[in-house]
């Protein structure tokens, strides 16, 4: 009897033609840097954004994933994504604080970016993302981080395509406020020498770009 129930248990789930549908597992790395945008948008860290996607992809693709047909695979991922941040927040929460590493340990930066300039502004820009409330930081991750449509985000995030627009209306005039504030504290820590305007775009798809 258990070896009936453990082979009905790691049976792969049926789709339904007309209603659902599996993920398709050999394309999900299609869109793997739209999925690290959003991930260093939620993170405000190059480094947990790569740890975040990383066990996104080993849950996700661990087993078959039912879809329904009409849900999009970005938008499913983004779930994924979103789910397994904050699972890794409510963990760390209930971890033991630790000591702070030595200042004389130093990380080698990739680099995957050229551009300081860019690698600036692009680290600016996640970070004031990181900083939104969540549900606003969700919209916003979703449709200019991730480029989905506001129909495609509504049914990602279970909420009206309405609510999506209000909310993302409102995270990019505070994500910009941001900015604007660490500019101009930026400019006050230069003694009043003015900062040339960065011409770079930052990697990010959809309302507004940074610089």
């Amino acid at each position: 009897m258990d070896g009936v129930t453990s082979a009905c248990a790691e049976r792969p789930p049926k789709a339904d033609p007309g209603r659902t549908r599996l993920l398709d597992a050999a394309r999900a790395g299609d869109h793997l840097d739209r999925l690290y945008r959003a991930a260093w948008a939620l993170c405000g860290s190059r480094e947990d954004a790569e740890d975040l996607v990383q066990e996104t992809y080993v849950r996700v693709l661990a087993k078959p994933r039912l879809l329904r047909r009409s849900e999009d695979d970005l938008g499913y991922l983004l779930v994924a994504l979103r789910n397994t941040f904050l699972d890794r927040k409510r963990t760390e929460r209930r971890r033991p604080q630790t000591a702070p590493l030595p200042d004389e340990v130093e990380f080698v930066e990739e680099r995957s970016w050229r551009d300081p300039q860019a690698t600036l502004a692009a680290r600016e820009l996640f970070a004031a993302v990181s900083a939104l409330p969540d549900d606003f930081r969700d919209v916003l991750v979703a449709v200019d981080v991730a480029g989905l449509s506001y129909q495609e985000a509504a049914q990602s995030l279970g909420i009206p395509q309405g609510t999506v627009m209000s909310r993302l209306y409102r995270a990019r005039r505070q994500v910009l406020r941001t900015l604007g504030e660490m500019r101009g504290h930026l400019f006050t820590a230069h003694q009043g020498h003015a900062l040339p305007k960065s011409k770079t775009k930052t990697p990010i798809s959809g309302g507004f770009q940074s610089g």
